[in-house]
């Protein structure tokens, strides 16, 4: 059998991992979509982000008949998907205006850093106890952003922000008990009324993008399927493959976003920036080899 036969039926045969590089590929890929509004302000975008995707995403719970899954939550719950929402609206802007200001590369970055400061805040605030290779991985991660700061003489606050912001997002949609799906909606949901304030005035002042041209305007509206289309091929892949396989296919995302920023935008790669990211770089992979070995050890166990 041919190399290229064998991996095919090896992705048909395992579709969670088909799903998984499909959700992170796109993730990667987001800044050649964001592009197309360079011109427009990051606000602009991101009311219209929260606005299609809330109509994208109610339309597929009514397709599943899962609308009712609304009606049950309890307010507690409601209150906690308000701080995700405020979390998720800054996260979203924040790499909207990097990816437009041309800090594809910082983007990146901070994406790469943002599973090593999941594990920090589950120490911190969960009490979960950090096994050797996750400390060594959050001391080198720390080494890598502090030459950063020391060699540029500033601090890589796009990156280091969407890293908070994500993992900060992640440790509350795990107290908080309820669907990706359903919290996303309600997230998108909970924040359309200020979307819709700020995309009223700008049209009424006439300076906004919508409707200023036809191909802008389907950008704007197809903002809401580019968001929700990866979370669901993530969904379907999160059922289907073990957390460790799913843990070493996030990094595709990052990875994407770097090579676009390099390659494609032409943005500046220092050996500052390569002694930097191969500090972080050599911490994931000690996360993630030791993160894997620990999970086998445990599966041979039970």
């Amino acid at each position: 059998m041919k190399p290229s036969s064998t991996r095919s039926k090896s992705l048909n045969s395992n579709p969670g991992l088909l799903y998984a590089l499909f959700a992170y590929g796109a993730w990667g890929l987001f800044p050649i979509y964001w592009k197309f509004f360079k011109a427009v302000s990051p606000i602009e975008v991101l009311s219209h982000r929260m606005l299609w995707s809330v109509v994208f995403l109610g339309l597929i719970l009514t397709l599943q008949n899962r609308l009712a899954e609304l009606r049950k939550l309890r307010r507690r719950q409601v209150l906690w998907l308000v701080a995700t929402a405020l979390l998720l609206s800054c996260n979203w802007g924040l790499y909207i205006y990097g990816v437009n200001t041309d800090r594809v590369v910082e983007t990146s970055l901070g994406y790469f850093i943002n599973p090593l400061v999941s594990v920090l805040l589950g120490f911190l605030v969960l009490r979960e106890r950090l096994h050797r290779g996750q400390q060594i991985a959050v001391v080198l991660a720390t080494i890598g952003v502090g030459y950063f700061v020391w060699q540029f003489g500033a601090v890589p606050w796009i990156a280091l922000g969407l890293a908070a912001t994500f993992a900060l997002y992640g440790l509350l949609r795990k107290i908080v008990t309820v669907s990706p799906m359903v919290g996303l909606t309600v997230e998108t949901a909970l924040m359309t009324p200020v979307a819709l304030l700020i995309i009223g005035y700008w049209g009424i002042q006439g300076t906004g993008g919508f409707g200023s041209t036809p191909g802008l305007t389907l950008l704007f509206m197809g903002a809401g399927i580019a968001t929700s289309m990866p979370l669901l091929w993530f969904n379907n892949a999160a059922q289907r493959l073990s957390l460790a396989t799913l843990g070493f296919c996030q990094y595709v995302a990052p990875s994407f976003q770097l090579m676009l920023g390099v390659f494609l935008y032409q943005e500046e790669f220092t050996q500052t920036h390569l002694v930097s990211f191969g500090l972080i770089w050599m911490a994931l992979v000690i996360y993630s080899y030791t993160s894997w070995t620990r999970a086998s050890k445990t599966l041979a166990k039970g």
